[in-house]
């Protein structure tokens, strides 16, 4: 946590400042209204993801390079395809199109843009693309891993194009998808499946070990095996948890919805962090990985938008308690963070001094 404090947070707000200066320069009004809103309202994820950057040893600063770039096109993308103006899944395919091509050393930049009436965003999802490649192109075991990414990235993609179009399709489209990729003796629900491929952290665990380790097909199906699906699918099932008033209000699709009750949730998540602290065993660096999956339960659960849910105390003091020490740490530094926040974004008002500044201190 100290190297997090002192190098990563930083590194990555730094990186944050120059996509929002390139964002604000984006020439169409609505493109650069959600690149905008997306760097606002998701700076969450990019730090969050940038802990794999301590994977990549002393190409760290690379590793947060790549994160920070791929993440911003994700929750960017998200963005045009949740709050924007098009329910076309043309649109949504070919935007994510460029997740793909972020992935590829060599791919051409293409026109992502092709479905919708804003086009002119002034080359920011492009730069944001060929700041990917850059990395790709550094990776010695590029080879060994392609695949792998790509195969996450295709989950990803498929999930973002079925869980946006019209309401009335989404279901029937996301519980196809997941039989077309699940057998009878998947112990997931079709929710849960999609929960997983939503999630970016298998392909920044890969990237980053790249970055410092000889890559084995080995190592990299072990990657796969320990993120895919109850690493990730925790982590999106958390990020909807908390979400669940928003979406609400919204009339967003949120996967904790389908659960048939609470106690059907918590003993579900409760079940994902079990299988996740199983799988997380075969991988190298395994404290490194229970730290994160254990820290994902007391980052969120830390969130203030868990006071605004009915079980939002009963569901925390549960999963913290699966989780052990290492969730309540980063519970503790989770809500330190947003009351430092919530402080720091109070207005100021003259005549209105704390008692401490009053009497003089």
């Amino acid at each position: 946590m100290m190297e997090v404090y002192r190098k990563v947070f930083p590194a990555v707000n730094k990186e944050l400042t120059f996509w929002k200066k390139r964002a604000e320069q984006i020439p169409e009004n609505e493109l650069r209204n959600q690149a905008l809103a997306s760097i606002e309202s998701k700076r969450f994820h990019c730090l969050g993801g940038a802990v794999y950057a301590l994977l990549a040893g002393y190409k760290w600063q690379e590793a947060i390079r790549f994160i920070v770039a791929y993440q911003t096109i994700s929750d960017y993308l998200d963005n045009l395809c949740d709050r924007s103006t098009s329910m076309d899944p043309d649109d949504f395919r070919q935007l994510h199109k460029a997740m793909t091509d972020a992935l590829s050393p060599v791919k051409p930049i293409r026109h992502y843009y092709a479905y919708r009436s804003e086009k002119a965003d002034g080359e920011y999802l492009a730069d944001l693309v060929r700041t990917c490649q850059k990395t790709m192109r550094q990776l010695d075991g590029y080879d060994v891993i392609q695949s792998y990414l790509f195969e996450l990235e295709r989950l990803y993609s498929d999930l973002q194009v079925h869980k946006h179009v019209r309401m009335d399709e989404r279901i029937d489209r996301l519980v196809s998808w997941f039989n077309a990729n699940t057998n009878a003796s998947t112990p997931l629900h079709w929710y849960e499946f999609s929960a997983a491929a939503g999630s970016t952290l298998g392909i920044f665990c890969l990237v980053s070990y790249s970055l410092s380790v000889p890559m084995s097909k080995e190592l990299a199906e072990q990657i796969v095996d320990s993120y895919f699906p109850y690493m990730q699918g925790l982590h999106i099932l958390l990020d909807y948890y908390i979400d669940q008033k928003e979406d609400e209000m919204e009339g967003d699709l949120n996967f904790c919805n389908y659960y048939e009750s609470h106690e059907h949730m918590k003993k579900r998540l409760t079940y994902f962090i079990r299988q996740a602290d199983i799988h997380v065993e075969q991988i190298r660096d395994r404290s490194f990985h229970k730290m994160v999956h254990h820290g994902l339960v007391g980052l969120y659960l830390g969130d203030p938008k868990v006071k605004r849910l009915s079980s939002g105390m009963d569901m925390t003091h549960v999963l913290l308690r699966e989780s052990g020490s290492a969730a309540s740490f980063f519970h503790w530094n989770a809500k330190m963070y947003h009351w430092i926040r919530k402080i720091k974004a109070r207005p100021y008002i003259p005549g209105h001094e704390s008692s401490r500044e009053s009497r003089g201190s």
